[in-house]
């Protein structure tokens, strides 16, 4: 355990920040997973509407990836990762009617 005030705050903040980064990560896969499954129901069903859902959460998507990285949350590289993973993707899905 921490011996001095100061120990004793950077517990807390490292704890607070954990937590903080826990639900970006959560929420950057969840997002992904939203996006995959519209990309499936797109190839299911390709009509305007669902095309854009897909670019909507997309977007979303993209823009939370930004914003962990920004927020130094994930690596930048880590993002660009995610985001490449994710458009090839979807991608594949509008090329393959």
């Amino acid at each position: 355990m921490a011996n001095n005030k100061s120990a004793k705050k950077r517990i807390q903040i490292s704890e607070r920040n954990r937590l903080i980064n826990k639900s970006y990560k959560s929420r950057v896969r969840t997002l992904t997973k939203k996006t995959l499954e519209i990309c499936q129901k797109y190839k299911k069903d390709p009509n305007d509407d669902n095309k854009n859902l897909v670019n909507i959460n997309l977007n979303k998507t993209f823009s939370l990836i930004d914003k962990a990285v920004k927020k130094n949350v994930l690596h930048k590289n880590n993002g660009a990762n995610k985001k490449s993973k994710i458009n090839k993707f979807v991608k594949n899905t509008f090329s393959a009617k």
